[in-house]
C-alpha cells in the first residue's frame, strides 16, 4: 500500500538529564548536569534552530515537568517533549499539568507517552501491573486525559481507572491538547498508536525493521479510520569525514569494559519492553559486530537503555541515512549526542542544513556580528569561505 512521504522535517535534539559524557560507561570525561548546564543546552537548541527537546523520564533522571517548567521561560522557540506516565499519574491531574505547562510555555509543549518498561522501577514507584495490562491502563487515561483536555466534563467508570465529574477550568494554548507522541514495539503498543496517538515514535533500528513497525502501525490506523505520523529516536556522530566520524564512535566506548557491559545487559534481560529486546539483539552485547546497517551503530546499547544506536559519518552520509528513513514516512527526528551541548553545534553545523527542515535554522543578516564568520584575522578582517586542503 503506498503512503504519503513527508516533505518537510522537524529536528529535535535531547536535554540529557540522566548525565553527560565525552566517553560511556566510565566517570571519566563525565560532567555535572546540573540547571545552568541544561539550560546551555536548551538556549544553544534554541538558537541553533532544533524543533525541540525531548526530556527524558524514570528514576535516573530529573524530573522531567520540573525541568521544562524551569527552562521554558529561557528560551523562546523550543518546544519541550515531557513524558506523562499512566499508571503513575492521574489523567486529571496530567491534564492540569500539561495545561499549565502548554500556557506557561506559550503552546511549546510536546507529550510523551509513556508505559515504564522496566518492571524493578514500576514497583519501585508503585505500580505493580504487568505488561499487557500498563497498555490497557493506557489505553483508559488517554481517553479520560484527552477529553479532559478538550474541555469536555467526563465520568468514566473503566476496568482500571474511575473519575467522576472531571473537569479542567484552564485550557492549554494548543488544541484540542498538543501532540501526543508515543512509542512501543508489542502488539498491544501498536494498538494504542493506532486509536490514541498522533506521533508513533520509533528506536533506530535498521530501515527494514523501521518500515515493518510502520506499516503495521499505519494499517491499524487506517482501520480505525485515523492517520498517524512517525518519528524515530536516533543518536548522531558526524564529522567532516566519514573515517573521522568512525573514530569518534570508537573513542565514545574506549573505556568501556566487558564487566560493565554485562552489568548493563543484565539489567536489559529483566525489562519486559518489546522494544529494549530488539535494540539488545542487534549487537548482542558484542563489540565486534557493532555496524548493524549501514552507518547504523549499535556501540550506544551496550551500557544505554532505550535508543541505542547511532548514525555515523560525514555530513552526506548521514543526511542520506536520514533520508532513507524520510522515505519510509517518518518526519520527526529526535537525535543527540555527546556530550550534548558541543555536539549540538556540530550537528547544527555539519547536518541540519543538508536537511529539508519545517523550521528556520539559526543565522541571517540579524545575527550577532552580522556573522557567522569564524574569528576575526588579526583584528583586520574577516575569513573567507575556504574548503579545507588535504
Amino acid at each position: 500500500m503506498t503512503h504519503s512521504v513527508p516533505e518537510k522535517l522537524d529536528v529535535l535534539w535531547f536535554l540529557p538529564t540522566h548525565g553527560d559524557s565525552r566517553y560511556l560507561g566510565t566517570s571519566l570525561g563525565g560532567r555535572a548536569v546540573d540547571l545552568p548546564y541544561l539550560k546551555q543546552i536548551a538556549q544553544a537548541s534554541d538558537a541553533l534552530g532544533f524543533y525541540g527537546v525531548l526530556l527524558p523520564t524514570g528514576r535516573s533522571c530529573e524530573d522531567s515537568w520540573i525541568v521544562a517548567s524551569a527552562l521554558a521561560p529561557l528560551t523562546e522557540r523550543l518546544r519541550f517533549l515531557v513524558a506523562v506516565r499512566p499508571g503513575l499519574q492521574s489523567p486529571t491531574v496530567a491534564a492540569r499539568m500539561t495545561s499549565t505547562l502548554d500556557r506557561i510555555s506559550n503552546g511549546r509543549l510536546l507529550i510523551n507517552v509513556v508505559t515504564g518498561g522496566d518492571p524493578v522501577e514500576n514497583r519501585g514507584d508503585g505500580l505493580f501491573a504487568s505488561h499487557e495490562e500498563r497498555y490497557e491502563i493506557t489505553e483508559e487515561f488517554l481517553e479520560i486525559y484527552k477529553s479532559v483536555l478538550a474541555g469536555q466534563p467526563v465520568s468514566y467508570d473503566g476496568k482500571h481507572l474511575k473519575v467522576d465529574d472531571a473537569r479542567l477550568l484552564f485550557p492549554p494554548v494548543q488544541t484540542p491538547y498538543p501532540p501526543l507522541y508515543f512509542g512501543g514495539s508489542s502488539p498491544a503498543a501498536n494498538k494504542v498508536a493506532a486509536t490514541s496517538i498522533d506521533k508513533y515514535l520509533t528506536w533506530g533500528e535498521p530501515p527494514a525493521d523501521v518500515a515493518e513497525k510502520i506499516n503495521t502501525v499505519r494499517a491499524l490506523a487506517r482501520a480505525q479510520g485515523r492517520h498517524v505520523t512517525f518519528g524515530i529516536r536516533l543518536h548522531v556522530i558526524v564529522r567532516e569525514t566519514n573515517d573521522e566520524a568512525w573514530r569518534a564512535a570508537d573513542r565514545l566506548i574506549s573505556h568501556l569494559d566487558d564487566e560493565t557491559i554485562g552489568a548493563a545487559q543484565k539489567v536489559f534481560q529483566r525489562m519486559d519492553s518489546v522494544g529494549q529486546s530488539r535494540m539488545s539483539r542487534l549487537h548482542g552485547g558484542r563489540r565486534d559486530k557493532l555496524e548493524v546497517s549501514p552507518n547504523l551503530w549499535a556501540g550506544v546499547g551496550l551500557v544505554r537503555g532505550g535508543a541505542g544506536t547511532a548514525l555515523v559519518g560525514d555530513p552526506d552520509t548521514v543526511a542520506e541515512r536520514i533520508d532513507e528513513y524520510r522515505r519510509l514516512g517518518i518526519d520527526s527526528f529526535i537525535l543527540s549526542g555527546y556530550p550534548h551541548l558541543e555536539e549540538a553545534y556540530r550537528v547544527a553545523e555539519l547536518l541540519l542544513p543538508r536537511l529539508p527542515l519545517r523550521h528556520a535554522l539559526a543565522g541571517g543578516a540579524t545575527a550577532v556580528n552580522m556573522g557567522p564568520f569564524g574569528e576575526t584575522i588579526a583584528g583586520d578582517h574577516r575569513p573567507e569561505l575556504r574548503a579545507s586542503q588535504s
